[in-house]
């Protein structure tokens, strides 16, 4: 796929996943990558399905405030498309239970953060 074609694909479905996150942590929703990680030259938009996982200090990541988590929509290579950062674990747990009676699934691999 082309650089444009997947860039302004991987923006719609980013759009899509930020609406819907932002719906449930009152507008505080990022948008994260467009392009999906991959090591061939071929360019390729974010995957359109959306998994939830979050993401703290344990996973190798440093977070900068002392807030708990960075909440992320993901697709099913990890890529990040949405985030919201500084989860309280409360937080956590309410939105756990909102993923699942919308029966967004949880990412259980490694999550791909914007730098």
């Amino acid at each position: 796929m082309q650089y444009f074609q997947a860039l302004k694909l991987g923006q719609k479905r980013v759009a899509t996943a930020r609406e819907y996150l932002n719906t449930l942590t009152n507008g505080k929703a990022m948008p994260a990558l467009a392009l999906a990680s991959n090591s061939s030259s071929n360019w390729a938009p974010v995957g359109e399905e959306s998994l939830y996982a979050f993401v703290d200090e344990s996973a190798g990541f440093v977070l900068t405030d002392n807030s708990g988590y960075i909440l992320a929509l993901v697709d099913k290579t990890g890529s990040s498309k949405t985030i919201v950062q500084g989860v309280t674990k409360e937080q956590k747990e309410t939105l756990e239970k909102a993923f699942q009676a919308d029966k967004i699934l949880k990412f259980e691999g490694k999550v791909i953060l914007p730098v």
